[in-house]
This record gives structure tokens, C-alpha cells and sequence, in this order.
């Protein structure tokens, strides 16, 4: 239930950001930690009096961290922890996107637990482990939970995969629903490729997706194969104005238009002279505008 101040509007609404600072970087590990037992399937620490499991075996897994996620924040002693603000400056240097990792891990491995009796003599409880994975819909809650008080952009998905949640965004899921239509392969598959890499948390990934849409976007004018390419790419947008020569107009100067930006920008070429992109931000932008008028496109292909 919302809080006082919640419910009466008397709060500034929380900062919406795809950077995890010392302090969410702390909830979520918390978070993540409550979750440990259920790795133990995978990394099971016995009861030294033979009884069984008695949970995960945390040096087991704190080595394996090093292979699977060897960026994860350690401390000193090469434990597996939470960063931590320096009163005096000089936090903790951390890659968020190895939390990213964790979470996806403790997601894609989690298994059911049933918890047993108390063995008072170890201070432990055996547990017996179980071959399904309910608690996945319970960790994936809590972990949201805490994407969204935080206000961070992210999300992890039933597909046990961390997503960024992307504002301004012209990824629907009608806009997916047309390009799994699309009868031709090859750009089906650029397309769902580029969408993949645009998800991705890390900002490098934006880079690849706006070169994809961009390649997805030179075969879109190359679809109707007995057609040269300036013919095939008259012939769509022909059938995009159904007609009308001021959408013909419109369609055909914005293809015009990205394919000069494409050339022009370093999208799809690296020379020196290419204009660099130097604010994230404008990769959303390229990015979603070419899916625009992509996305428009295909639903007009016969």
C-alpha cells in the first residue's frame, strides 16, 4: 500500500536512471543473497555428520564466480560482496553489469528447497533439494520490486534475462508481432537481432543494434529479388502511400534520408571522416526512428 505522502502527490518522483549506484547496488545483492540456498543443487555443502545438504557450499560457488562472472565485485579477500561508500571519498570501483550477470545467474539456476530440521549441534538446517523451480517467480518479483522503488531501468524477464526497460521506445509488441510475419529471413532475422542487442543493458550494445537496424533496413529495399534495388525500394514505398503522392513524397525522402544518415554517421561505416556518436542517447533516437518507418514498411510487403 502507497505511503501518505505517496497517495497525496507530496513526493517529487523518483529519478529514473540505468546507473546502479553503491546503495542499489547493495539492495539488490541483498536481494540476490536471500536466494543462495537455491543454488545449492549446484553447489551443495553436506552436513558433516552425513544428514545431508545443508545449504550452498559458498566457497564452491565463489570460485566458480570467478570463471562464470569474473568482474563481480570482491573484497580484499576475493569474497563475492557489496561495494561500499569510502566516508573520506573514493568509493569502491564495481561493474554494474556483473550484478546484471549475478541476477540472471541466481534467475536461470534457481531450484526449489524444502527446508528440514535443525541441527542444533552445527547451528544449520538440512534441506532437501527439489528438481522444480517455483521460487524463479518469487526472486524475479523481488528482484523488480527492487528495479522499481529504485527507479532503475531495468527488468528481468520470464525468459530468466535481464532487459533495459527503454524509454521513448518504439519497440511494441504489435511492432515485434509484424516482424515475426516477415516472410523473408534474412531481414526477419536482422530485425529481431537488432531488437535483442537494443534490450541490452550494457550502453555498448546500442552501437551493434543501431548498425543492424541499419543493415535491416538496406536489405528491406532489396526484398522484391526480381527487382534492382532502387526498384524494389520505389515498389514499397508505393505501396506504402496506397496511392497518395505526398506520402510517396514523405516515405521516399526518409528512406532517402536514413540511408544518408547511415552513410553519414558512424553507423555502419568507421572511416575518419564518419560524424561519432558520442551521446547514448542519440543511438536511441537512429535506433528508433529507422524501426519507425520499418516497422511501417513491412506491413505493406506482399
Amino acid at each position: 500500500m502507497a505511503l501518505y505522502t505517496e497517495r497525496h502527490g507530496m513526493r517529487s518522483p523518483i529519478e529514473r536512471t540505468s546507473t546502479i549506484s553503491v546503495e542499489m547496488y547493495t539492495m539488490l545483492f541483498d536481494c540476490c543473497e536471500k536466494y543462495y540456498n537455491n543454488l545449492a543443487w549446484k553447489f551443495p555443502e553436506e552436513c558433516r555428520d552425513g544428514q545431508g545438504c545443508c545449504g550452498l557450499d559458498y566457497q564452491q560457488f565463489n570460485i566458480h564466480m570467478k570463471f562464470d562472472i569474473p568482474t563481480l565485485y570482491r573484497t580484499s579477500n576475493g569474497r563475492i560482496d557489496k561495494p561500499s561508500n569510502n566516508y573520506y571519498g573514493g568509493d569502491d570501483e564495481y561493474d554494474q553489469y556483473a550484478l546484471l550477470d549475478l541476477i540472471e545467474f541466481i534467475g536461470q539456476n534457481c531450484r526449489d528447497i524444502s527446508v528440514g530440521s535443525f541441527h542444533s549441534y552445527f547451528g544449520h538446517h538440512h534441506i532437501r533439494l527439489l528438481d522444480t523451480n517455483d521460487i524463479f517467480a518469487v526472486f524475479r518479483n523481488d528482484i523488480n520490486g527492487v528495479f522499481q522503488k529504485t527507479g532503475l531501468l531495468y527488468t528481468l524477464t520470464e525468459n530468466m534475462t535481464v532487459e533495459r526497460i527503454i524509454e521513448y521506445n518504439a519497440i511494441t509488441p504489435e511492432v515485434e508481432n509484424t516482424i515475426k510475419s516477415v516472410k523473408e529471413p534474412g531481414l526477419r532475422d536482422l530485425l529481431e537481432e537488432a531488437i535483442i542487442l537494443f534490450k541490452q543493458p550494457n550502453p555498448a550494445m546500442r552501437n551493434d543494434a543501431v548498425e543492424k537496424i541499419w543493415d535491416a533496413l538496406e536489405r528491406l529495399k532489396t526484398y522484391y529479388v526480381a527487382l534492382d534495388k532502387k526498384a524494389s525500394a520505389t515498389k514499397i514505398v508505393k505501396e506504402m502511400s496506397g496511392g497518395q503522392l505526398a506520402f510517396e513524397q514523405l516515405f521516399d525522402m526518409e528512406f532517402v534520408t536514413l540511408t544518408k544518415t547511415g552513410n553519414d554517421y558512424r553507423i555502419r561505416h568507421h572511416e575518419t571522416n564518419k560524424i561519432d556518436i558520442q551521446d547514448i542517447r542519440h543511438y536511441d533516437y537512429f535506433f528508433n526512428r529507422c524501426l519507425a518507418l520499418i516497422a511501417t514498411a513491412i506491413q505493406y510487403l506482399k
